[in-house]
C-alpha cells in the first residue's frame, strides 16, 4: 500500500461523528456539512483539520477522495447496523450488473462471430502474393545522427549497396545476424514474419512490394537507415499467413458489423461531450443521477449517469479514467462510441435472450455476497458482529461508527490492513442508503486546510534549531 493511499484512507480517523434528524434538513440547515452517510456527518472543520495536519496533497481530487472514502465506510457501517448483509438477489444483480453485462455480450459475440474467421483457403497464396499481408526479413545499416559529417551516410549507403549486390537467399539470415543494426530482428536473421500493410513505414512497405515473393530488394532508404529486404516466399510463411489471414478476416467482419450497428442506430456524440465526459471520469459519484445526454441513438440515449456506471466499472488497474481525463478532446467521441457499442451489443443480447445461465448467475451472485461479507467482516461491521455487542439499532449505529473511527485511527498509525470497498458494493450502498457530498463545503474545507497547513509549516520552520555549520564572518569594510 502506498504512503499516499494510506494517508488518504487513514487520516479520516480524526473526523468526529455527529447525527442529524433528517437528511434533507442536514443538507440545507447545516452549512458546514461536507458529507453525510446514513446518520453520520462529516464537517468542514473536521475535514480541513484532517487535510491540513496530514501529508495528503492539498488538491480538490484528494479532498474529494477522502470524502468518498468516509462515505463508503460509514454507509457500510450503517448497513450493518440495519442488519443488512445485502444478500438479496436484487442487490447482487444491481452490484454485479457489469459482470452480467459482460457475460451477455460475450455470449452474444460468440454467436454472431462464429463465421467471421472462415476464409477461402484456396486463394490464400494469391492473397499473399497480392500483398494483403506482407512477409519479410531485412538487413539494416543505421544512418548517423543529423550533424555528423555529410559524407558519413554516403559511406554507409555504399556499404549497404555492396551487401545488396552480394547477399543471396541462402546467406541472407547469416548476413543479417552479423551485419544488421536492427536489435529487434538481427538475432532472428532479420525476420519480421507476417504483418499487415501499414504496420511499417511507407517506404519499407513499398520496398517489399517492389519485388516478387522470394526476391531481394536493392537498397531501400527510410528515416532509420538503409535496408536490404528479402520478401518471404509463400512456402516459408504459409502456416503463419493462414493464422494471420483468419485474424484479418475476423477484424474486417467485426469492423463491418459494428459500423453497421452504429449507422443503424444513428449514434451521434454531442459536440460538447468532451468536457462532460472528462468531468465524469474525474468524479463518477457526482454524476450517478445526472440525466444529461452524452450521445444519442435511435435505441436510446447515453446519459451521464449511465456513462458514470461504465466508468466506475473499469478495473482500477486499467487506469481508464485517468487516461480519459488526460486524452485530447478530439479522442473523446471515439471513447464514447466504444461505450455505445457496448450498449448496443447489450441491447441485442437482451433481444436475443442471450446471457448467463442459472449456474453462471448463481456464481456471480455468490461472488457478490461473499465480497460483501468479506468486506464487512474485515471492518468488524457485519450484522452479526454488531448484533453480538449491541442490543438495539441505535446502539448498533453508534457501535458501527466507533468501529469505523477506531479502524481509521489504526490505519493512520500504519496499524492494520487497508480495506477497500469495491465499486460493486459502493453501487448498492449508494442506491439503498442516503448519502451526499457537498462540493461547495468540500471547497471550503480545502481552503481551510491550506491555511492550517501553511501555519503548521511556518511553526515547524520557526522551531528548527540554528544550523550547526559555522558561517563565515561578515566582511570587514576596507578603508
Amino acid at each position: 500500500m502506498t504512503r499516499t493511499r494510506l494517508f488518504a484512507a487513514a487520516a479520516l480517523a480524526v473526523l468526529s461523528i455527529s447525527s442529524c434528524a433528517a437528511f434533507k434538513e442536514a443538507m440545507t440547515s447545516h452549512v458546514d456539512v461536507v458529507a453525510r452517510a446514513g446518520s453520520q456527518e462529516l464537517t468542514v472543520g473536521r475535514l480541513s483539520e484532517m487535510l491540513g495536519t496530514s501529508e495528503i496533497p492539498l488538491r480538490p481530487d484528494a479532498a474529494r477522495t477522502l470524502a468518498q472514502l468516509w462515505v463508503n465506510y460509514h454507509l457500510l457501517g450503517h448497513a450493518g447496523a440495519q442488519g443488512d448483509s445485502m444478500n438479496a438477489v436484487e442487490d447482487a444483480d444491481a452490484g454485479m450488473w457489469s459482470a452480467v453485462a459482460q457475460r451477455k455480450t460475450q455470449k452474444f459475440y460468440e454467436v454472431i462471430s462464429k463465421d467471421w474467421g472462415v476464409v477461402d483457403t484456396s486463394r490464400m497464396e494469391q492473397a499473399y502474393n497480392d500483398g494483403e499481408l506482407l512477409g519479410a526479413s531485412h538487413i539494416l545499416l543505421s544512418k548517423q545522427p543529423v550533424g555528423i559529417s555529410a559524407t558519413a551516410n554516403d559511406s554507409i549507403k555504399r556499404e549497404a549497396e555492396r551487401i545488396a549486390a552480394t547477399v543471396t537467399a541462402a546467406t541472407f539470415a547469416q548476413v543479417a545476424r552479423t551485419r544488421s543494426q536492427d536489435p529487434g530482428s538481427k538475432d532472428r536473421g532479420g525476420d519480421y514474419g507476417v504483418f499487415p500493410p501499414g504496420q511499417m513505414v511507407a517506404a519499407f512497405d513499398a520496398g517489399i512490394r517492389s519485388v516478387a515473393p522470394g526476391q531481394i530488394t536493392k537498397v531501400v532508404e527510410t528515416e532509420f537507415g538503409y535496408h536490404i529486404i528479402r520478401r518471404h516466399p509463400w512456402s516459408e510463411v504459409k502456416d503463419q499467413f493462414a493464422q494471420a489471414y483468419q485474424g484479418l478476416a475476423t477484424q474486417r467482419a467485426e469492423s463491418l458489423y459494428f459500423d453497421g450497428l452504429e449507422k443503424s442506430a444513428n449514434v451521434q456524440v454531442k459536440p460538447s461531450a468532451a468536457k462532460l465526459v472528462k468531468a465524469i471520469a474525474e468524479d463518477v459519484d457526482a454524476y450517478r443521477d445526472d440525466k444529461a445526454v452524452v450521445a444519442t441513438a435511435r435505441t436510446g440515449n447515453l446519459t451521464a449517469a449511465r456513462l458514470s456506471q461504465w466508468m466506475a466499472a473499469f478495473p482500477p488497474q486499467s487506469r481508464m479514467r485517468a487516461q480519459v481525463v488526460q486524452a485530447a478532446d478530439s479522442l473523446i467521441p471515439l471513447f464514447v462510441k466504444n461505450v455505445m457499442r457496448n450498449e448496443l451489443l447489450l441491447r441485442q443480447a437482451d433481444s436475443a435472450k442471450v446471457g448467463p445461465d442459472s449456474t453462471e448467475l448463481a456464481e456471480i451472485r455468490t461472488a457478490f455476497r461473499n465480497g460483501v461479507l468479506g468486506t464487512m467482516s474485515q471492518l468488524n461491521l457485519a450484522p452479526q458482529q454488531l448484533a453480538d455487542s449491541a442490543a438495539d439499532r441505535g446502539e448498533r449505529e453508534r457501535l458501527a461508527a466507533e468501529r469505523v473511527d477506531r479502524y481509521l485511527t489504526g490505519l493512520l498509525k500504519n496499524e492494520g490492513q487497508f480495506v477497500e470497498v469495491p465499486e460493486q458494493l459502493v453501487l448498492v450502498l449508494r442506491e439503498k442508503y442516503e448519502s451526499r457530498i457537498v462540493p461547495a463545503a468540500l471547497d471550503r474545507a480545502l481552503a481551510e486546510a491550506t491555511k492550517l497547513r501553511t501555519a503548521a509549516d511556518s511553526a515547524k520552520a520557526a522551531a528548527q534549531p540554528p544550523t550547526a555549520v559555522p558561517m563565515p564572518p561578515a566582511p570587514v569594510p576596507q578603508p
